[in-house]
């Protein structure tokens, strides 16, 4: 069993704002596995897929980038799943545009949606990947930042980093050792 999580906002507003990488990354893991968001359920909508005959749930929380940790909670609970096989992909400023990093746990750093997920469940002991927004170039707060749109100019940047970190957090699901899919994605 695992639970893929991508964090994001969901109004329609937000869909291609720097801070639903998270949405848009489970959206092409859902593509990839070939499986639709069907269902609402746990403050989030959810899909279902079968990897190796363990059942995997894609998740898109509704509540919100800073009150992500309320679905994931109640996801964790509903499936009688652990934190270790939790997998949140997320946006960070801290990372390079397109670059995507994996972790096998750690804090939230500023990112308020992990923060969220951590004061619920009580621990960072969860793998997370993080799909990298920062642009150099760009001198904004950063509120202000991860809630305006990707240039058209990155855009096909940001679908590839969504769609390696689609395919990294499959590779988890699969088995494949957090060390292996570090060593295959992170970059």
């Amino acid at each position: 069993m695992y639970i893929i999580v991508g964090l994001g906002n969901p109004e329609q507003q937000y869909f291609k704002t720097f801070h639903n990488m998270g949405w848009l990354s489970v959206g092409d893991a859902a593509n990839i596995l070939g499986v639709k968001f069907k269902k609402k359920e746990c403050e989030a909508q959810t899909a279902e897929a079968h990897i190796n005959g363990e059942k995997v749930i894609l998740a898109q929380p509704l509540t919100y980038m800073n009150n992500s940790g309320r679905a994931v909670k109640q996801l964790l609970a509903k499936y009688k799943a652990t934190p270790s096989e939790l997998i949140v992909i997320y946006d960070d400023y801290d990372i390079p545009k397109g670059k995507i990093r994996i972790r096998p746990e750690g804090s939230a750093g500023t990112h308020n949606g992990m923060r969220s997920i951590i004061a619920e469940i009580g621990t960072q002991k969860f793998a997370r990947i993080r799909v990298g927004i920062r642009d150099e170039e760009v001198n904004v707060p950063i509120i202000n930042y991860v809630l305006s749109n990707v240039k058209a100019e990155d855009y096909d940047l940001f679908i590839g980093a969504c769609n390696r970190a689609a395919q990294a957090a499959i590779s988890f699901a699969k088995g494949m050792a957090i060390e292996q899919v570090m060593t295959a994605f992170n970059g």
